[in-house]
């Protein structure tokens, strides 16, 4: 155990460490937010951008680019063999650790989040730019083993339905409840029905972070989930909207509470809420 904790203390880095690593040539900043154009706004000085909607999935289908295709988007933000990458984004985090989740799903391991991203970072008053970076481009392709463990699919979550496996949905109560399909502020990528899947525990992802976005220590968090029956001797796997929130929950689960057997189900809620005749709670 280390920092606050944490079974895997090194997949965070603080503010303070990357402050002082900007100049680092070993060191890549990548920001990935739902906001697509924060990064033109301001970010941290040397850091280059990713679409979420359009670097990370592919064009056609429901789906994450290969790992060919995430080779070359590493290779073209300048990612060497002994690079260590380091995701950051706004609203806790909740983009960036999507964006690692799917990293260390295609087999990248050379990876860590800002610990409080953008949010922390700004709030001590961290210095940020609108000068983008063109890093050389390297020849790098991700060469790990990936991790198909790491993810939820929608055969394998429609079987857990019933059985031992933990359910956790981490949208909103409402949303849980059935009493929305969406947070108001995203309108598309709709489920056809509302509700959650059965016997899942809502534990809304959010409650994960503290209010400068850095994660709860690892005594809080273990409170925070085993409160509701999600415990690291069971098969765990976490939804939300579309698997965005959920990667947040991965991720407080997995790399810092170290629970062995954990998977994100990105299909989430509107993939399920669309299924003919699944079982679906409501209240």
């Amino acid at each position: 155990m280390g920092t606050n904790g944490y079974a895997h203390p090194d997949t965070l880095v603080g503010t303070e460490w990357l402050a002082a690593h900007l100049d680092d040539g070993t060191v890549r900043v990548i920001d990935v937010d739902e906001d697509t154009t924060a990064y033109e706004a301001g970010h941290i000085p040397g850091s280059v951008g990713w679409n979420w909607t359009t670097d990370l999935h592919t064009e056609v289908g429901r789906d994450y680019v290969d790992r060919d295709a995430l080779g070359q988007l590493l290779a073209e933000a300048g990612v060497e063999d002994d690079t260590t990458v380091v995701l950051y984004g706004g609203n806790n985090n909740w983009f960036a650790a999507y964006a690692y989740w799917i990293l260390r799903l295609r087999g990248f391991s050379r990876v860590k989040l800002l610990d409080g991203g953008r949010k922390k970072w700004e709030l001590e008053g961290r210095g940020t730019t609108q000068e983008v970076m063109d890093h050389q481009h390297t020849g790098f392709t991700v060469t790990g083993q990936e991790n198909p463990q790491f993810r939820a699919l929608r055969g394998e979550v429609l079987e857990s339905v019933g059985s031992a496996a933990r359910m956790v949905d981490v949208r909103s109560p409402a949303e849980y409840r059935g009493e929305t399909l969406a947070p108001p502020h995203l309108p598309q990528e709709q489920a056809q029905v509302p509700g959650h899947i059965p016997g899942a525990a809502n534990v809304p992802w959010a409650q994960a972070a503290n209010e400068d976005g850095t994660f709860k220590s690892a005594d809080e968090l273990r409170e925070l989930y085993t409160d509701k029956g999600i415990t690291p001797d069971r098969e765990v796997i976490a939804y939300c909207r579309i698997g965005e929130r959920s990667s947040h929950t991965w991720f407080a689960l997995h790399e810092l509470l170290g629970y062995p057997d954990v998977k994100n189900y990105d299909g989430s809620w509107t993939e399920y809420g669309s299924l003919v005749r699944v079982p679906v709670e409501m209240g």
